[in-house]
């Protein structure tokens, strides 16, 4: 006989994850960069200058994601070159016309050496996309209609388990759970992605820009809120994995299926209800009243004081094993 000693070593493994996520928030915006070293260019120091005030700067590479958009070819009036969905290009230079009360800042974009023309910032930014595959995925998981697609796709999954849920008590992610804080802990993860995703979103909308075309994967070097942000992913992938381990070592395969697509259908749902919330301010108590329902299933978790001697499965008191039947004294 063994006392059980995996809850905790978890939970302190988490403490420890979210202190440091909590360490790492340090501001909410990038930092100005140093333009005072003498080893700069003049080229340099403008390109970085221009990377901090528009979040993208010449050479940055670009794709068409609209069905089609015109470059007028200034300074000669009322001729355009059109582009088409696919086609790429590259920000060749900027011009500033005070007159212009729509945006007086234009961009001009060279697709090729003959094919060059200019636009205005707010049409730039809303028919392209950077090259980078981070930010095509940044932007294809933010459109409005891939989001309602997945929306609709996780209520019908999740409907349809927890129907099945009802008739044949099937295992669902905290309803009747499996013997794991893992996936409940994806959910809570998912929720503080969401909620700190949102909240960048309304308070700091330029941090994201700024990360939108020039993206990283580190958790270093960017700013706090940013960085915690960036943790929540990793972690989540990291508690995942941990989470597949234990769901096909305790259920059937055909059991751990039907258990995963509700673990995703409830990923999901968290996702969307936490971005919708935190943008009238009520996710942060939602966040909260989450993490509440969280630690009191960590506290009944600690409840399981022993293990069988033979199997290892979790028992509350010495006796004999309903896993195994061998007896514990």
């Amino acid at each position: 006989m063994r006392q059980s000693s995996t809850h905790s070593q978890r939970l302190i493994q988490w403490v420890f994850f979210s202190v440091a996520c909590l360490l790492s928030l340090s501001g909410c915006r990038y930092q100005m960069p140093d333009l005072s070293s003498p080893s700069l260019s003049q080229e340099s120091r403008d390109s970085l200058a221009t990377l901090y005030s528009r979040n993208y700067t010449l050479d940055t590479n670009l794709e068409v994601v609209t069905d089609s958009i015109s470059l007028e070819c200034l300074p000669i009036k009322d001729t355009y070159i059109v582009l088409h969905r696919g086609d790429r290009v590259v920000v060749a230079d900027f011009a500033v016309h005070p007159a212009d009360t729509i945006d007086s800042l234009w961009v001009k974009l060279a697709h090729t050496q003959e094919a060059q023309g200019w636009i205005r910032q707010c049409d730039f930014k809303r028919s392209f996309v950077p090259t980078d595959s981070l930010s095509e995925a940044i932007y294809l998981f933010s459109g409005t209609h891939a989001s309602y697609f997945v929306i609709f796709c996780a209520l019908f999954v999740g409907a349809y388990l927890f129907r099945v849920f009802r008739r044949k008590q099937l295992k669902m992610v905290y309803f009747n759970d499996i013997d794991s804080l893992y996936p409940l802990s994806l959910c809570l993860l998912m929720a503080f992605s969401a909620t700190i995703y949102e909240t960048m979103q309304v308070f700091v909308p330029d941090t994201w820009e700024h990360f939108y075309y020039n993206p990283t994967l580190s958790p270093f070097r960017v700013p706090g809120i940013l960085s915690l942000f960036l943790l929540t992913l990793w972690g989540f992938v990291i508690f995942l994995l941990a989470a597949l381990e234990d769901i096909f070592h305790q259920l059937r395969p055909a059991t751990a299926f039907f258990y995963l697509l509700g673990l995703g259908a409830g990923c999901i749902f968290c996702y969307f209800f936490f971005i919708f919330t935190t943008y009238i301010y009520i996710g942060y108590l939602f966040l909260a009243l989450f993490v509440a329902v969280y630690v009191g299933r960590v506290h009944r978790s600690f409840t399981y004081r022993y293990r069988c001697g033979k199997c290892g499965a979790k028992l509350k008191e010495k006796r004999v094993c309903p896993y195994c039947g061998a007896i514990n004294d």
